[in-house]
């Protein structure tokens, strides 16, 4: 039965990667045609600046007193864990094959992925997705426990910029590649001394599980999650918080409280430093650490900066950034790059990966590897445009157990070998 099993999961295989090869010919004759017209859209960055880490916003430190959490906890009942949330996977996300040409476009053109998952649109109408971690974000073997886990983050998008709607997080169970499985939590921000909870109304625009932690940029700062304390919801209303006969998450079936968040301080660290920031999580230091890029308009005239915070080494603190006796953060290390529209940024080792989004609505985004000696960025088609990469350029995420690089572009979630970024270079 197992080699059956095993045969059945080659053919599977075989006929995926054949099926993203021929997506990827197509992507690229497309890119092709319309990369004359952009060729000029994309000047090169150049080298990475180094800066005084002063030049990077510190961050304070606030954490919600236990006595909040474990009064949220007493009321809405014993927390779980993530192979409770993972048990009660109740949708799945659709194969390549099963994606529309529509969402195929979605992909980049070069590198191909070699893995590629569709969400249901009826689930994330009027959802925006945002960023993406994972277990192999978590621990340096790439499970929690016993599992393989994607965690992907949305937000409501109420047509109001003024106004943005809630945050949630699908649960993933990536232990079967063939079949991918989820479910949804609700952030929130625990009110009245836990007798409450508010969801987190911003766009998630970076996201980092590591060890206990998930980190979630947010319009006001990074918040902190527990994943030993994910609250069951016990009413499926699209309300949030304490209501008659239970509590509502709109719609979730879990809740994720906050027990902590970074907000920016001093003058380097004006509110809006990390306003819709990109985060990912880089395993090549010592310590650990969570690096993060800067929100700057695509075609400003102003740099982007790129930051870097250390993890802390406290067992005490686990999942916790670094901090002084203030209980301030401060940057380890500052660049600058002439990069703007960043969404997505990834550091390993030397290289710093930036993601950008399409310049026009049928055109592709573009990802370039940048240093100290200079930046070169992914090529394809005939004349080895630089648009390359997948339209909306979400985040980037590595997973270090299998190589891989992780994104999100709209309702397609995707990953390719980190290696063949750099074999599309150029």
């Amino acid at each position: 039965m197992k080699q059956r099993g095993r045969h059945r999961r080659r053919k599977r295989g075989t006929a995926l990667r054949a099926f993203l090869a021929g997506t990827a010919l197509a992507l690229t004759a497309a890119a092709t045609m319309i990369s004359a017209s952009q060729a000029t859209v994309s000047p090169d960055p150049g080298a990475l600046r180094p800066l005084a880490a002063s030049a990077g916003p510190r961050l304070t430190e606030h954490l919600v007193p236990r006595r909040t959490l474990d009064r949220l906890a007493s009321a809405m009942g014993r927390p779980v864990g993530v192979r409770a949330v993972l048990d009660d996977a109740d949708r799945a996300l659709r194969a390549a094959d099963d994606c529309t040409s529509e969402e195929r476009t979605a992909l980049p053109v070069e590198p191909a992925a070699t893995r590629a998952y569709c969400w249901d649109a009826a689930d994330t109408r009027g959802w925006r997705a945002g960023a993406v971690t994972s277990s192999g974000d978590a621990d340096d073997d790439g499970h929690w426990g016993a599992d393989r886990v994607l965690l992907s983050g949305w937000s409501h998008d109420t047509g109001r910029a003024e106004r943005p709607g809630v945050a949630r997080v699908a649960f993933v169970d990536a232990g079967d590649p063939d079949h991918l499985t989820y479910t949804w939590a609700l952030l929130a921000v625990p009110t009245d001394g836990g007798r409450d909870y508010r969801g987190l109304a911003s766009p998630v625009s970076g996201m980092v599980w590591y060890q206990g932690k998930l980190l979630v940029t947010a319009a006001d700062g990074v918040y902190v999650y527990d994943m030993h304390r994910i609250q069951r919801a016990t009413v499926d209303r699209g309300t949030v918080g304490r209501v008659r006969g239970g509590w509502s998450a709109y719609g979730a079936r879990y809740v994720l409280p906050a027990v902590g968040s970074y907000r920016p301080t001093g003058a380097a660290g004006a509110a809006g430093a990390l306003r819709g920031a990109a985060l990912s999580l880089d395993r090549s230091t010592a310590p650990d650490s969570l690096v993060a890029s800067e929100r700057v308009p695509a075609g400003s005239d102003r740099a982007t900066r790129l930051w870097r915070y250390a993890f802390s080494t406290a067992p005490a603190r686990a999942g916790l950034l670094a901090t002084d006796g203030t209980g301030r953060a401060a940057v380890d290390q500052a660049y600058e790059t002439k990069e703007t529209g960043v969404r997505g940024v990834l550091a390993y080792r030397s290289a710093w990966f930036l993601s950008r989004g399409a310049d026009s609505p049928d055109g592709h985004g573009t990802l370039w590897r940048q240093d100290s000696d200079g930046a070169k960025a992914t090529r394809c088609g005939s004349d080895e445009s630089r648009h390359c990469w997948s339209p909306q350029a979400g985040p980037l995420s590595y997973w270090a157990e299998t190589g891989e690089l992780w994104s999100q572009s709209g309702r397609v979630l995707f990953a390719l070998p980190l290696t063949s970024v750099d074999g599309s270079l150029g």
